[in-house]
């Protein structure tokens, strides 16, 4: 099958889909580097809260970081994937039913890899 995105739409979204995983890669390495506590930052040399409250704030702090660090991670995979099937010439073809996916779709999210239809099918866990 021959590739179902032009081959001047398919360079800029290649070039979307490249500059979005290189913030994505920085965004992680700058989380992963808060949630070890390797930033350095703060006047607490020790990295020791100095009360049960901070201890609290410190534990919450780092879980929702770790839950940004697993989505950003996901997005990643999904760009990756996406610039796989550029490489293979199925970019744009829902891989759920084989359709193209809807340029405006595809314009907003660069490494969608369903259509609206099965989008919608795969959240209601069908």
């Amino acid at each position: 099958m021959a590739s179902v995105v032009k081959s001047e739409e398919l360079s800029s979204y290649r070039q979307a889909l490249v500059a979005l995983k290189s913030r994505l890669c920085g965004d992680l390495d700058q989380m992963t580097d808060e949630a070890l506590g390797r930033n350095g930052a703060g006047g607490n040399h020790s990295k020791v809260p100095l009360h049960m409250a901070d201890l609290g704030t410190d534990n919450y702090d780092q879980e929702f970081t770790l839950g940004l660090i697993e989505n950003e991670q996901s997005t990643l995979e999904l760009i990756n994937e996406a610039i796989s099937r550029m490489d293979t010439g199925t970019y744009g073809q829902c891989t759920g039913c084989g359709e193209m996916i809807a340029r405006p779709r595809l314009q907003a999210i660069p490494y969608a890899r369903y259509c609206i239809r099965c989008a919608r099918k795969q959240e209601e866990g069908e």
